[in-house]
């Protein structure tokens, strides 16, 4: 059966074998015999044919039929008048030919190849572009019935795309294209693969048109698109058309590590400081020229989710709009770079705002949210809206459920040259003033329960320089609380008894109130006290004076009485100044007035006339009663025994 079978195998070998030598002594006589002008007359009426593209060969011509059967054509271009920059221009371009008809004297070509092409594309303002008229012929040639030559593939290699629009004066270039064409002479589809360096970055990309012949017509077909790159993913799954203006309709989706490395990477602009990191959307995408609609819309931003619609458009200027919600947002990222004060937290930071974003792009954009972050402060429900248009930012809260309470207001910043006008406006209603004022000033000495608002204006480049302009007011009413630090109505009752027992403890304990009123008006970066009282139980303070804002220092004077009179009946009142930084002030009482309350010592001072003498005699007692001494730290006094006589 073996032996059979080798013999079977052996009798079909010879002839295989004769068969291919034929085909190679005809190779050999084809290469010898065949009319090379015919050739290549005959590639480039295939060429011409198949792509509709009248093709200009400058350059020399080489054939070969064995072993590779192909037509190269060097410094080829189209023919578009004799620009001196072509729509293409093609250094050598070869036509690798199908072998069986070769044989036959047939001359069919397989696929193409075109090796350094030089693409050039301009589009004008009025939406032509210089391949206008090269689509239209390859749309028409590719008729069903125009003609019955077809190849299969078009490959690009080391290939130059030069892009001009004339109406945005934008310019763009891709380097080293690699791409596969599968030219849909056959079929109707089209399809593209291949990768290209777009901006210093090496870009995978595919299409497939269901449809090429009414994609090139306008009409609408099928498309599938997708672009993979480092910074950006991004991917198309609908249909287009182009009748009067491109028009583009399906599913989009968008992915990025970094927003803001995208941004950059595209040419635009990002906003200044931190976030804009992780990034994807998902959305139905509506596209009509420059302009996209978005509906459906999933987006994800630095971990924040949000639902809603979105449109953007490019008509000279781009423009975005949004009305999102979300479940929760987190804006700590965007204001993390942002800081008021410097390093050391005790002067005003100095560096010079990035105002560049807000020239970029126009917004409007409406947000609203079931909780919201901001730093360290916990919103509720809460509604949001910006809009920045011509340099100018306008932000908006709505409503908000913030400190227990209500905040509304408003914040704008408009740009003027390199300096920034900054406005504020905002409401807190019936807040809880700890987290409040502490929140939002720095101050952690109140409690109860209050209104604040807010009205400022300032103008400058740098914190700092906000800081020395500020301009307006400020009101704090408040009531059922208590101010930390110090003991009014303690301390007022000691030094009714002992006028002379000294001022130590003036940072001990807590002052209650029913009622406080803070009001307070800017000028100039210097805060002027208008009606500041506290009124407690048995305790009033009422305080005069102004406030640095640039130096951050108080110089108040101020009466704390006892409401409900001395020991002896009589009212006392008791004067007192604070001095020095928002941070550590100097709180002290008013010598004079103790030293005349005391019995001893006043009328030792009544009987010095001689003012330097009298001085003299002031600044001993001062040294004993510590009116002029800085108060003892908060956790040194708060051991000292209350009423003791120093």
């Amino acid at each position: 059966m073996a032996l059979t079978m080798a013999q079977g195998m052996k009798r079909l070998g010879t002839p295989v074998a004769a068969l291919l030598g034929l085909a190679l002594l005809s190779l050999i006589a084809t290469s010898w015999l065949i009319n090379r002008d015919a050739l290549r007359a005959a590639v480039e009426a295939q060429i011409r044919a198949v792509t509709g593209l009248d093709l200009v060969i400058n350059g020399s011509t080489d054939i070969s039929v064995f072993p590779g059967s192909y037509v190269s054509f060097h410094d080829v271009r189209l023919k578009d008048g004799g620009s001196a920059d072509p729509a293409l221009r093609v250094d050598v371009l070869t036509a690798n030919l199908r072998l069986l008809p070769l044989l036959l004297q047939r001359f069919e070509i397989a696929d193409l190849m075109l090796l350094r092409p030089h693409i050039h594309v301009r589009r004008e303002a009025n939406g032509d572009s210089n391949w206008t008229p090269f689509i239209e012929t390859i749309a028409r040639t590719m008729k069903p019935g125009a003609n019955q030559v077809s190849f299969s593939e078009i490959r690009i290699q080391d290939g130059l795309l030069n892009y001009e629009d004339a109406g945005n004066h934008a310019a763009e270039k891709l380097e080293d294209i690699d791409l596969s064409l599968a030219w849909p002479s056959i079929s109707r589809s089209f399809a593209a693969t291949g990768q290209f360096d777009w901006r210093g970055e090496r870009v995978d990309g595919s299409i497939g048109i269901s449809d090429f012949v009414a994609a090139l017509s306008g009409d609408r077909s099928g498309l599938k698109a997708r672009l993979a790159s480092a910074p950006l993913k991004l991917a198309f799954d609908g249909t287009v058309a182009n009748r009067t203006s491109a028009m583009m309709e399906g599913t989009l989706t968008v992915d990025s590590p970094s927003l803001r490395n995208a941004l950059q990477w595209t040419g635009q602009v990002p906003p200044a400081g931190g976030g804009f990191g992780r990034f994807a959307l998902k959305a139905r995408a509506n596209v009509v020229g420059a302009s996209i609609a978005l509906t459906n819309v999933n987006v994800e931003l630095d971990g924040n989710v949000a639902e809603g619609v979105m449109t953007y458009s490019n008509n000279g200027r781009q423009t975005l709009q949004a009305t999102l919600a979300a479940d929760a947002l987190d804006f700590t990222p965007y204001i993390s770079a942002f800081r008021l004060l410097a390093g050391g937290a005790h002067d005003w930071n100095r560096q010079l705002f990035d105002l560049n974003a807000l020239t970029a792009t126009d917004l409007d954009m409406r947000l609203s949210a079931a909780r919201v972050t901001v730093g360290q402060s916990k919103l509720g429900r809460a509604a949001f809206g910006a809009n920045l248009r011509g340099g100018a930012l306008a932000l908006s809260v709505g409503e908000a459920q913030v400190y227990g309470g209500i905040a509304r207001g408003s914040f704008a910043v408009a740009r003027v040259d390199t300096m920034a006008d900054v406005r504020v406006q905002f409401q807190f209603v019936d807040v809880d003033l700890q987290p409040c004022v502490g929140e939002l000033f720095g101050i952690n000495r109140f409690s109860g329960h209050g209104n604040l608002n807010v009205s400022l204006s300032a103008s400058g480049s740098s914190p700092f320089g906000l800081a020395q302009s500020l301009d307006g007011t400020a009101t704090l009413t408040g009531h059922d609380g208590a101010i930390s630090g110090f003991n009014v109505e303690q301390l007022l009752k000691r030094l009714e008894r002992r006028p002379l027992s000294g001022g130590g403890n003036f940072r001990q304990g807590s002052t209650p109130y029913d009622n406080l009123t803070i009001s307070v008006k800017f000028a100039d970066g210097i805060a002027a006290a208008e009606d500041i009282r506290i009124e407690g139980p048995a305790s009033r303070v009422t305080l005069t004076g102004t406030a640095s804002v640039p130096s951050r220092e108080y110089d108040l004077k101020g009466v704390a009485s006892l409401t409900s009179g001395g020991a002896d009946g009589t009212a006392f009142d008791l004067p007192f100044v604070v001095q020095g930084p928002w941070d550590d002030p100097l709180i002290f009482p008013d010598p004079e007035s103790l030293i005349r309350r005391a019995p001893a010592a006043a009328p030792l001072l009544d009987a010095v006339k001689d003012r330097k003498t009298r001085d003299a005699v002031r600044s001993v007692i001062e040294r004993f009663t510590g009116g002029q001494q800085k108060a003892p730290p908060a956790d040194a006094s708060a051991s000292a025994e209350p009423g003791k006589t120093n």
